[in-house]
């Protein structure tokens, strides 16, 4: 019942070339930095990454798509990222834009199991009927449209058939974590490190603070630890190492 790896690099070690990876974080708050650059220095590439966003240039995710290691993306948000732009208009990426609740219902829904589900969300726009530009070509034009999807009607409104996601590994960062993996997450982190998760057939989750079964009140657990295969121990450093996408301050 010990999850704890050595490293992050041998936490990441057998995640393989084109592997499907859901990563937690919303903007930059709450991203499993350190396993994210094991996973870069590793070298791993042609990686499909389900993720609410993409990081931005030369952080979180972004560290692996400037290096060309990501092929695919599903998420919800595509800005604070030029070279994500870059490479989508260049028709060097698949992207498969989602809205956000829906991405998060299909995440929660394949780890629970469910395999896919009605939502009135993007109802009557391309989202159901099909031709946003998954990969354009090098001449502008699409290469790769999505497909309609199937509607339905419940007590008189239209709803679209959503599946749900899992995928080979998921990378998350939690607060605090115990050796069976139970799961604490703080504040912005709990958004969709969760759900990612439960998402990941292997989940790989790196811990501000590790502390022994028991320690964490049943009540306080977000995630129990039948979710999580492996747990990384930051050091303080990378504890403290928490970037703001856009610092506000009083002048």
């Amino acid at each position: 019942m010990n999850k704890v790896s050595p490293s992050a690099a041998a936490a990441v070690a057998d995640i393989p070339e084109g592997a499907s990876l859901a990563v937690g974080g919303f903007g930059l708050g709450g991203v499993p930095d350190t396993l994210i650059n094991a996973l870069h220095a590793q070298g791993t590439g042609g990686l499909r990454v389900v993720s609410n966003n993409c990081g931005t240039d030369g952080l979180g995710l972004g560290v692996l798509l400037a290096d060309r290691r990501i092929t695919r993306v599903t998420g919800s948000y595509v800005g604070e990222n030029k070279e994500f732009a870059r490479q989508y208009l260049a028709g060097e990426l698949e992207v498969e834009l989602v809205p956000q609740g829906t991405l998060a219902e299909r995440l929660r829904a394949g780890g629970a199991g469910i395999p896919a589900f009605y939502t009135p969300a993007g109802v009557g726009t391309q989202v159901a009927t099909g031709g946003l530009p998954r990969r354009y070509a090098a001449d502008g034009s699409t290469a790769l449209a999505s497909p309609p999807k199937e509607t339905r009607t419940f007590q008189g409104r239209g709803h679209v058939l959503e599946h749900a996601i899992t995928t080979d590994f998921a990378l998350v960062r939690a607060w605090r974590g115990d050796r069976h993996g139970n799961l604490v997450f703080r504040k912005a982190s709990a958004n969709f490190n969760p759900l990612a998760a439960m998402a990941g057939r292997i989940t790989i989750a790196e811990v501000e603070e590790l502390v022994e079964p028991g320690e964490l009140l049943p009540d306080d657990i977000h995630l129990p630890g039948i979710f999580v295969q492996r747990l990384v121990r930051l050091t303080p450093a990378q504890a403290a190492d928490k970037r703001i996408e856009k610092r506000t301050v009083r002048s």
